[in-house]
Order: structure tokens, then C-alpha cells, then sequence
């Protein structure tokens, strides 16, 4: 079986969903100082979800009535927003918005292992073991051994945040074997179904009614995140997937810190340790190694 690659056109979509979800992490940020975690989570698929909904209907796409389907929107809402949204939400109160995105970019470390556990067309080679190793190492380094020695709220948020980013491979890898011939559109709409009928109960329990007398700045941020960086996104992530695969997809965690680092510098002030940009380079080398060695499609 061919080996995934990524073309040309896979390689422009992911660039640009990186720019997108390189901007949500200062954007979740912005929000979290006015609406508790939970509740922002719920924004994001709650809001998102209306939009691809709408974006269904003008497209005129069939909706599917297979229950199993369903039952997989669901599962996929889980793996790819409940855990991973939450989890990072509240980690992003705890570390700054640079560091967040560094560590999740293991998300691609987890993806290509995920993947080859699963798919004989994304198997692990020599070449992409060794880089999976310095990406690991890469992580280790932008923790800190220090982080565990001194175990505190900072070193549990970044745990969170790995966590995080291993529910989001396993979505990729879930998505592509189950959802994968749904549009894309009603595919991010299901999924978003899924997750907003779990986190509106979660978040009327953990914090109570939800506010809507936000301000303006709070009400952007809100719609950047769930309008372009969760509803806009998931069209271009469902693509992607179908063109480059699954461990293929995760690279676009390699994008996202730049991004990030430098709009938590410019908006927040935020600063990050050397140790941290250290991890980045060799995570960022491991990834080029991962992916350096498949042959690009024409």
C-alpha cells in the first residue's frame, strides 16, 4: 500500500490552518479572563456547530440517519473537543499561551503513533521512529525536569495539555477510519452536535447559568474561536485528512507554535522560558525527520 504524502494543495491548507488555530490560543485566553473554562468550551462547540449546521442546510448535504453514525459523532465529539478543549482551556489559565501550543504540538507525535498502530498505509519506518524519539525528547525539554521535581499547578496543567493532545490523535485516527465519507461539513456538524450535548450539561453543573453580558472584547474573541477557528477549521482539517491522512494531518501542530509564541508576546506580554524554545527546535526537528522521508503525491 503507498505510503501518505502530502501534495502541494494539502500542504497550502495546512499552512493556513495553522495560521487559524495558531490564533485561537490568544483568543481562548482573551475569553477565559470573563467566562470560566467549561462554559468557554461550550461556546466554542455551541456556536460552531450552528454555523455548520447552517453551512449544511445551504448546501443543500444529506443528513445522516444511521445510528451508528450518530453513535460515532459522538465518540468523535469526545476525542476531538470535549477532552481536548477542556483539558488545554483550563491548562491555558495555568501556562502561557506560547507554551500551550508548543506542547501541543505532540499532538503529531501521538498522531504518526497512532496511525501506524492502525493503518498499514501510514506505518512507522526507521526514519519516523527517529523522529518521533527527538520529538518526545523535545517535549521533555520544553517541561523541564524541574517541573516534576517541584509537582505544582504549572507542571499538572502541562500534563493536561499532553493529555490533550493525545485525545486529538486518537480523533484524527477515529475520524478517518469512521467518518471519512461523510462530507466534510456534515461530518464537523455531527461532531459538534456530540460534543455541545455534553458540555451543556457540564457546563450548567460546574458553573452554573450561562452569562451572556460579556464584553465586546470577550464577544470577539468568542467568535474567532468558535466561528473561524473551530467551525471554519474542521472544514479544511476533514480535507486535509482525506488527502495526507492521519499522522500526515498532525504536522500542522508544527505550524501552530509560531503563531502562537508571537501573538501571546505582542497582545499579553508573555514571555517564555528558554528551556521552552529549546523543546520547540527539537520537537520542530523531529517532525521534519518524521515526515522527511514520504515521497509527495502529484
Amino acid at each position: 500500500m503507498t505510503q501518505q504524502s502530502l501534495s502541494p494543495r494539502a500542504w497550502a491548507e495546512l499552512a493556513l490552518l495553522g495560521l487559524i488555530w495558531g490564533g485561537s490560543f490568544l483568543s481562548i485566553r482573551i475569553a477565559l479572563d470573563e467566562v470560566p473554562f467549561v462554559t468557554s468550551v461550550l461556546h466554542r462547540t455551541f456556536w460552531a456547530m450552528l454555523a455548520l449546521w447552517l453551512a449544511v442546510w445551504i448546501m443543500r448535504l444529506p443528513v445522516p440517519r444511521d445510528p451508528r453514525i450518530w453513535a460515532g459523532f459522538l465518540v468523535m465529539g469526545f476525542l476531538n473537543n470535549v477532552i481536548p478543549f477542556s483539558l488545554m482551556a483550563w491548562a491555558q489559565l495555568h501556562v502561557t499561551t506560547g507554551l500551550t501550543s508548543i506542547l501541543n504540538a505532540a499532538t503529531a507525535i501521538f498522531g504518526v503513533l497512532v496511525a501506524a498502530a492502525v493503518f498499514a498505509d501510514e506505518r512507522l519506518t526507521w526514519r519516523r521512529g527517529v523522529g518521533v524519539g527527538l520529538g518526545f525528547f523535545g517535549v521533555a525539554v520544553a517541561i523541564g525536569l524541574e517541573s516534576f521535581r517541584a509537582f505544582d499547578l504549572t507542571s499538572l496543567a502541562q500534563l493536561a495539555v499532553l493529555a490533550g493532545a493525545l485525545s486529538y490523535a486518537c480523533a484524527s485516527a477515529f475520524a478517518r477510519s469512521w467518518l471519512r465519507r461523510l462530507s466534510p461539513q456534515v461530518a464537523a456538524a455531527g461532531m459538534l452536535t456530540g460534543s455541545t450535548l455534553v458540555m451543556l450539561p457540564a457546563a450548567l453543573i460546574v458553573d452554573g447559568p450561562v452569562g451572556f453580558d460579556l464584553a465586546p472584547v470577550t464577544w470577539g474573541a468568542i467568535a474567532y474561536y468558535a466561528l473561524i477557528a473551530t467551525a471554519g477549521a474542521y472544514l479544511l482539517y476533514y480535507r486535509v485528512l482525506a488527502m495526507a491522512g492521519s499522522g500526515n494531518l498532525m504536522l500542522v501542530t508544527l505550524l501552530i507554535p509560531p503563531v502562537a509564541i508571537t501573538l501571546g508576546a505582542l497582545v499579553r506580554g508573555e514571555a517564555l522560558a528558554p528551556n521552552a524554545l529549546a523543546g520547540f527546535v527539537l520537537l520542530a526537528a523531529g517532525l521534519a525527520i518524521l515526515n522527511g522521508g514520504a515521497r509527495r503525491r502529484n
